[in-house]
């Protein structure tokens, strides 16, 4: 429950973040914003929102099969990769970047929170 719940902040910070980074893409952002910058883009050409819709979809629909052991192997590792990705971001945002951003904080503590989650949840099955 814990999971889905995490998941599905992280899809609603996800989908924010994905249409800030379409209107900045069309070059409609008023403001300056983190999705207009190279860290916006860690894997190729495509925002990390997008791939955070990925993710948490993925955490949401995994969240209902952690009892079996492929599916909690796949979430691990998609949530230490996740919360790997956070913490490289999270630093860049604090020392590099120096630009407030509330959702990028929120899914952060989103990634982070998920993989203690899903952690915990082995241990609660077993």
């Amino acid at each position: 429950m814990l999971i889905s719940a995490f998941a599905l902040v992280g899809l609603a910070v996800a989908a924010r973040m994905q249409v800030k980074a379409t209107a900045a893409r069309r070059g409609m952002l008023a403001e300056p914003s983190v999705v207009q910058t190279p860290r916006a883009h860690l894997i190729g050409n495509t925002p990390n929102s997008a791939l955070g819709l990925a993710y948490y979809a993925f955490m949401l629909l995994a969240a209902w099969f952690m009892n079996v052991p492929a599916v909690w192997i796949a979430a691990l590792c998609a949530a230490a990769l996740a919360a790997a990705m956070s913490a490289y971001l999270a630093y860049s945002l604090r020392f590099i970047t120096r630009m407030p951003c509330a959702l990028c904080w929120t899914s952060h503590a989103v990634n982070w929170l998920l993989l203690v989650a899903v952690i915990a949840r082995r241990w609660t099955v077993g």
